[in-house]
């Protein structure tokens, strides 16, 4: 089942749950504008080339829409789609005044040079500059965008607008980037697991963890784990994977990948098989990379007890119901990866201040928002008898539901 698909069947469910209107209910799926344009480059050897960009802006009841923008060879209007939508109940999930947008190039930037990305970035900065804004839409970096790439578009929109360092978030430091913003989205990660055991009385230290995915948000994770004195028995990326069941040297092995840009022929583990990974022996899993990586093929070999969604949609819904017979307690990305979105708050509110926060004030916000949306969601789970996934839609989709009903959306 594709993200489309699966997003929409939870957002039913939560709606059902609710007792929603019916014309509420398809009110709320439509999206707000869908944009396409077309990009057109000169390449660094003279030969014009043509890209398709999108953005769909999902909903802007609780506030401006907010979302990333990637770059990525399958970037299509379906999948940028869903993803639209999620952002907008993850941000009333987080409790964070913002609604939802999604958008993208269908490009490979491996294949781009580095002036030939710029160019790409303002191009499509150009088609769009009147559609976003700070009080409208929001964009952030995604799969194969980054601050640089914030950097361009900022600067681009401010020929426009003016001086206007809160159009974009997760941009660099020296442009009005926020202090702990790297590391937000694996730092969230650790709340929500902390969070999450203390609900079954244990913590962080002595469990044992796996995690897919070795890139910003795994290897933050991996690393404030390690930290707290959890023990990180395997991990895996596009490189090879990894284990040792004593507990991987997550600071050695992050030097070790620095230097090598691989996770391969590092001495303080064993190779393993990727696809073993997941189905390795653990008390949490935490998918970190692509989605559907858990599915009927592999969800009856899972013998995690919690997985933590690190990833957006790791978890396709037939695996769900049957880790769910299982007893796994899955906490969902909706929640669970909302550090990244939190901080980008955190950011556009210092921009707008022009009051810059120290790193610690950062954190302990961060700390703050997710547990309480995690008990947020635990009381929707009690009052609606259900999971932590229905818990986490419900608290989202009614959020969205009461500002668009507030507002008068029949009028």
């Amino acid at each position: 089942m594709n993200a489309l698909a699966a997003t929409n069947r939870n957002f039913r469910l939560a709606s059902r749950l609710l007792g929603l209107d019916s014309k509420l209910e398809k009110s709320l799926l439509i999206p707000f504008r869908e944009i396409k344009v077309e990009c057109t480059i000169p390449k660094d050897d003279g030969t014009l080339a043509t890209y398709v960009g999108f953005r769909i802006q999902h909903d802007n009841a609780r506030g401006p829409m907010k979302g990333g923008i990637r770059y990525h060879p399958e970037v299509e209007p379906d999948e940028v789609n869903a993803l639209a939508q999620l952002m907008t109940w993850k941000t009333a999930v987080a409790a964070i005044p913002y609604g939802g947008a999604k958008g993208g190039i269908g490009c490979n930037p491996r294949d781009l040079s580095k002036s030939e990305l710029e160019r790409l970035t303002r191009v499509f900065t150009q088609k769009i500059h009147d559609l976003i804004g700070i009080h409208t839409d929001v964009p952030a970096p995604d799969m194969g965008t980054n601050a640089q790439t914030m950097a361009w578009i900022l600067d681009e929109y401010s020929k426009f607008h003016g001086h206007s360092p809160a159009v974009v978030t997760g941009k660099p430091i020296d442009l009005g980037g926020s202090l702990g913003r790297e590391a937000a989205t694996g730092r969230g990660v650790v709340y929500a697991t902390e969070a999450l055991l203390a609900e079954y009385e244990k913590s962080i230290k002595g469990m044992t963890f796996v995690i897919q995915g070795f890139g910003n948000v795994g290897s933050w994770a991996s690393r404030l784990i390690h930290e707290k004195g959890g023990k990180v028995i395997a991990v895996s990326d596009i490189t090879g994977a990894l284990k040792n069941p004593n507990g991987i040297d997550i600071p050695e092995l992050l030097k070790h990948k620095e230097a090598t840009g691989s996770l391969k022929s590092f001495n303080g583990g064993d190779s393993m098989d990727p696809n073993e990974l997941l189905v390795h022996e653990c008390d949490v899993l935490i998918p970190c990379a692509l989605g559907g990586v858990l599915n009927r093929e592999n969800a009856a070999d899972v013998k995690a007890k919690f997985i933590i969604e690190a990833a957006n949609h790791p978890t396709d819904p037939e695996a769900d119901e049957i880790l769910s017979k299982k007893g796994v307690i899955i906490l969902p990305d909706i929640y669970a990866n909302a550090g990244g979105v939190t901080v980008s708050y955190f950011e556009w509110v210092q921009n707008i201040q022009g009051f810059m926060w120290d790193e610690e004030k950062v954190n302990q916000e961060l700390k703050k928002y997710m547990t309480k949306a995690f008990h947020n969601i635990k009381n929707m789970c009690q009052s609606h008898d259900c999971n932590l996934r229905m818990g986490a839609f419900t608290l989202g989709v009614n959020r969205v539901a009461r500002a668009t009903i507030l507002r008068g959306w029949e009028a």
